[in-house]
């Protein structure tokens, strides 16, 4: 008689806990029709998540701070960048960080031997999705080489996170693909808003850099997330990067050419950097050993370079801050630039993860200062403080690496609230990126999906392209005859309006062209007309489709063949369907207008 009792009391306590269930899933459904039918409610969701970002950007910096602080002694307060000099003992730190760097990366691989999507990737072909697991790991890997000093910034981790955050927010919704893709430049900019205390810098981010275009149903949901991220910085009273600046003068036209042709510099600076990274890859990959020692390696090379400048160590935060305020001649700007650059191309080549956005803003105040000092060294009287240099060179090599003219416009405007000089910056940033995309074609989160065998040159969405492939759109079971069947045969088999064509096979049962029935028909009753097999009248044998062949091949190979189908084969060369030209032609037509409702917020 318990049993029966303790089941049923069991029973009675289950009964609640399903009514809740119950309960939380109508909730859910009920709330993702709200915000799927109100621009409303995407704002509100927004704006949580990127307050959500704004915290874990914030967790990021502090963890990898903490880690500097207890591995080099350092105070609260003090950067890593800025110290003066390193203790031999203290350069070993460089090295064990790449040590557990490898070792930890090669553990996660096996694991999960796929790529890591980051937001850009994600928002070109994946319509948003990101995984959450594999943005932690960025996160923590971001934490071991910045905390352990590597030449890298932290914002790589800032957007991914932030990114993931949306995701998985508007997955959980079942937001449009659409929908998805702002989510993620909400989150991926509240995070650089978060960490800059810059929310009109973290909106552009998103719009230029992770979703590549900026509409009128992106704005509110976009710009809510970076204010909610900058104002967590401002409400647990974290100290945003500010620069003071003391440029004042109304510039001229003269000067505006002048910071045009620092654009120039800048641009022609920045591609050279991305190539580096990418030399030094190749280069690393090629050396003997095992894949989870290169990063110690790199780290062997760090602490040579931090030995004669410990300014390239870490992001450079405390660099800049230290350099802004010291008055550097040539020599040692010039020297900067180099060993700086050499870390960050060292840290990255060799396996370090992180991003390369403050130090292309480091390396281009060096480079800028150097620009205006250079001038007046070559005796021209330009009538430009250096310290105007450094901040529109900033802007300048920012862009010409991460790409985003008025994201790093704004971030002038934000850091230093001079407008005279965030004009400036336009100017050049805009030359660096028209140079830079001619000439080169890629950012340095494109340049390296490019490296990797993608194609994308922006965030812009082309994932729908993908999903048009041949295998998505044939229609299967095509007609099909032995091309060495007898005409009568085929005549008997497919009368005259029974089917437009049919697909010849040889003896194997191979592809062997396609037979227009119209033709078979056209000289029926001549003399003659019944002999010979069918496979003759067949067209198209050397032609044909894979099924992964996406929307824009297909429509190549129609040009090429001026065909109006065309057959779709597997590997073994048996034919799976068939494509029409037409159809092809028509489902494209219905997603570029999908993309323009999107692109304008039309339902």
């Amino acid at each position: 008689m318990t049993a029966p009792t303790a089941n049923g009391a069991e029973t009675r306590e289950e009964r609640p806990r399903s009514r809740l269930r119950r309960l939380a899933v109508l909730g859910l459904l009920q709330l993702r029709g709200r915000i799927r039918a109100s621009e409303l409610w995407l704002v509100v969701i927004a704006a949580g998540v990127g307050a959500a970002a704004g915290v874990a950007t914030l967790s990021v910096s502090i963890g990898a701070h903490h880690l500097q602080i207890m591995l080099y002694e350092l105070s609260a307060h003090q950067r890593l960048s800025a110290v003066p000099a390193l203790a031999p003992a203290q350069l070993a730190i460089l090295p064990i960080g790449g040590l557990l760097l490898g070792l930890v990366t090669w553990l996660w691989v096996k694991r999960r031997p796929r790529p890591i999507v980051d937001p850009v990737e994600a928002n070109a072909l994946r319509g948003g999705r990101m995984s959450a697991k594999d943005s932690l790991f960025v996160g923590l890997q971001s934490v071991i080489s910045n905390g352990f000093g590597a030449s890298v910034g932290l914002e790589a981790a800032y957007a991914q996170l932030g990114g993931a955050i949306a995701s998985l927010t508007g997955n959980t919704l079942n937001l449009r693909r659409s929908d998805l893709r702002t989510f993620v430049g909400a989150g991926a900019g509240a995070g650089i808003a978060a960490a800059f205390g810059a929310p009109l810098t973290g909106a552009f981010y998103a719009f230029e850099i992770i979703i590549g275009s900026y509409t009128v149903a992106n704005i509110a949901p976009v710009v809510a997330a970076a204010l909610a991220g900058a104002l967590v910085t401002r409400l647990l009273r974290i100290d945003p990067m500010v620069i003071h600046s003391a440029v004042t003068d109304t510039l001229s036209l003269s000067h505006y050419l002048v910071f045009a042709a620092l654009g120039l510099v800048a641009a022609l600076f920045g591609v050279g950097v991305m190539r580096a990274v990418a030399w030094t890859e190749k280069t690393a990959s090629r050396l003997p050993g095992p894949a989870w020692a290169r990063p110690a390696i790199g780290g062997v090379m760090l602490a040579a370079i931090a030995w004669s400048a410990p300014q390239t160590l870490s992001a450079g935060h405390g660099a800049m801050h230290l350099d802004f305020g010291a008055d550097l001649a040539v020599g040692v700007l010039t020297f900067l630039i180099l060993t700086k650059t050499a870390a960050s191309v060292v840290a990255l080549g060799f396996g370090f993860r992180g991003g390369l956005f403050f130090a292309s803003l480091y390396l281009g105040s060096l480079l800028g200062r150097l620009f205006i000092l250079a001038l007046y060294a070559a005796g021209l009287d330009i009538g430009i403080d250096p310290m105007a240099g450094a901040l529109v060179g900033m802007g300048a090599v920012a862009v010409a690496i991460i790409g985003g003219p008025f994201t790093m416009s704004f971030l002038v405007l934000e850091t230093t609230g001079d407008f005279g000089l965030t004009a400036a910056t336009l100017t050049a940033s805009i030359v660096a990126s028209v140079l830079v995309r001619e000439t080169f074609g890629y950012s340095f989160s494109t340049w390296r999906l490019h490296l990797r065998g993608e194609t994308i040159r922006s965030a812009h969405d082309v994932g729908w392209l993908r999903t048009l492939t041949a295998g998505r759109m044939m229609r299967a079971g095509a007609d099909t005859s032995p091309a060495a069947a007898a005409l009568e045969t085929f005549r008997r088999r497919f009368p005259l309006g029974s089917t437009r064509r049919v697909l010849a096979l040889d003896a194997d049962g191979c592809y062997a062209g396609i037979i227009p029935v119209a033709a078979v028909y056209a000289d029926h009753g001549a003399p003659g007309a019944g002999e010979g097999p069918v496979g003759r009248f067949a067209i198209h044998q050397a032609q044909w489709l894979t099924p992964e062949m996406t929307i824009k091949e297909i429509m190549g190979h129609f040009d090429r063949t001026e065909s109006d189908e065309l057959a779709v084969l597997d590997e073994a060369g048996r034919p799976l369907g068939i494509v029409s030209e037409a159809y092809a032609t028509r489902r494209y037509a219905e997603e570029l207008e999908k993309a323009r409702r999107d692109l304008v917020g039309g339902e």
